[in-house]
């Protein structure tokens, strides 16, 4: 009988250099979507697809991060006070219970596989959960129960994968994969950002992950990759060479790069689209900059 799937790590140790100066002071996975940060929304897909222990894997400067989940009793009180009870309904969806969350600090970033390898002692003998807040994946079903409800019906370690253009294979791990229409492909090899025109295919890992407990064993066999860092893709592959399973799940939804600017401006204008107070006045501006646009052509 295969184990449910109860913890998700979350790797939130970098730097966020590319927002710079912002994240000078701010982590980066709490800068806001809308009215809602980066971790939130991780958070509410793991949420949805069963996840009851949040591993968080950070680094010096995260105490906005660990703070944003602790209560906030002066002001709850006052939002009680003034009546918004919708507010405080709001805020409170971003309490986290006590014993519910973990922080693991990952001293030297040397990469994904090692922030999740930081992890083990807390994962033991269970299936775990990767999830990178940079990825934000707009669903009508969340992207990690999609796979959660796949999972349990092959078992094994799944990666979350999607076609992207030729040219950008190498900057993503790449599935070489058996045919098969399906959401679900098995894997036959993986190879983390492969040089241009020598990828086996344009199935890119994305950012959700469910793995064995091998994977964190495996760690401990794999030497530096891609980048002069610790690759989970590597972790990953290690299985299939094992003789275990791995699959890529072809996941419903839309993928935003949130670690790019250009990723989440984009998303940002995506999420506000989706609300039904903002998209009126949003639609407008959008569709006048862009008739002051061809004008101006």
């Amino acid at each position: 009988m295969k184990k449910k799937v109860t913890k998700a790590i979350f790797p939130v140790a970098g730097l966020g250099t590319r927002f710079l100066p912002a994240t000078k002071s701010v982590p980066k996975e709490i800068m806001t979507l809308v009215d809602r940060p980066l971790i939130q929304y991780a958070i509410d897909e793991a949420r949805a697809a069963g996840i009851e222990d949040f591993i968080f894997v950070t680094s010096r400067g995260k105490t906005a991060l660990e703070d944003y989940f602790d209560l906030a009793p002066d002001l709850e009180a006052a939002l009680e006070g003034a009546g918004k009870t919708e507010l405080l309904d709001i805020l409170r969806t971003t309490n986290m219970d006590s014993g519910a969350i973990a922080y693991i600090r990952q001293h030297k970033p040397l990469g994904l596989g090692h922030a999740v390898s930081c992890a083990s002692k807390l994962i033991g003998n269970e299936p775990f959960a990767v999830i990178l807040p940079d990825d934000v994946i707009a669903a009508d079903k969340p992207c990690l129960q999609q796979m959660v409800e796949a999972y349990e019906e092959t078992g094994g370690a799944m990666v979350a994968a999607m076609e992207v253009a030729p040219e950008k294979t190498s900057s993503y791990g790449i599935l070489d994969v058996k045919g098969g229409d399906g959401p679900v492909v098995s894997v036959n090899r993986m190879v983390e950002k492969p040089k241009q025109g020598t990828a086996p295919s344009n199935l890119a890992v994305i950012g959700r992950y469910i793995l064995t407990p091998h994977v964190m064993q495996n760690f401990a066999h794999i030497t530096k990759g891609a980048g002069g860092e610790v690759q989970l893709t590597d972790a990953i592959a290690a299985e299939i060479s094992q003789g275990r399973d791995v699959f890529g799940f072809r996941f419903d939804g839309q993928r935003f790069d949130c670690g790019s600017k250009a990723g989440f401006l984009q998303a940002t204008v995506a999420f506000a689209l989706a609300r039904d107070e903002l998209r009126d006045d949003l639609y407008g501006y959008l569709t006048e900059m862009v008739s002051v646009d061809k004008a101006a052509q």
